[in-house]
């Protein structure tokens, strides 16, 4: 059975990215450099990542990303979104579905399109959203040992208090790595 983990990296006073959507920092990686490191657990989850089924991305992360060239590593990108694509996703990127009905729509089509492996989500409102809406399943957060002092929350507004269950903590000089579970 497909389950939804909105994944993202975060600074520890709660940024995913500066004022000017750069992710992190002035050099806009800072919050992604653990990634790069080699062996654990940079590889453990490029592993996670690869072993996914379909993303679904917020229509400015997709937008800002370039819709990762029309497939996020092969996989098909779907984007909940009032409008309908811009020409270049429409026309250049038949693996990017823009779902205009909704996040439960949007989150169904993914889950469909994975075939029982995991729905990557990416985006801080899309995540909040899908929250919001129950469904998703479970939250991803790379703990990045600095604060950027300014810039977008993960979780700026959400409807009410949400529990979390702790499934993973993975500690490295680089990142805390912690999985949880949305309770329903």
């Amino acid at each position: 059975m497909s389950i939804s983990v909105l994944d993202m990296s975060v600074s520890l006073d709660g940024y995913i990215a500066d004022p000017d959507d750069f992710l992190g920092g002035d050099d806009g990686e800072r919050l992604h450099r653990w990634a790069d490191a080699k062996g654990e657990p940079g590889e453990r989850f490029a592993e996670e990542w690869r072993a996914a089924g379909a993303v679904v991305a917020g229509r400015r992360t997709a937008e800002l990303m370039d819709h990762w060239g029309g497939d996020h590593n092969g996989l098909p990108i779907f984007v909940p979104s009032h409008r309908p694509p811009g020409p270049a996703a429409r026309w250049n990127y038949p693996l990017v579905t823009y779902v205009t009905d909704g996040i439960e729509s949007t989150m169904a089509q993914a889950k469909a399109a994975a075939g029982g492996r995991d729905v990557q989500v990416r985006g801080a409102y899309t995540g909040q959203r899908a929250i919001e809406a129950g469904v998703l399943d479970e939250v991803q957060i790379h703990l990045v040992p600095v604060l950027l002092g300014r810039g977008r929350r993960l979780f700026d507004i959400l409807p009410a208090e949400v529990e979390l269950e702790i499934v993973r903590v993975i500690d490295t000089p680089k990142a805390t790595h912690i999985r949880y579970r949305v309770r329903r």
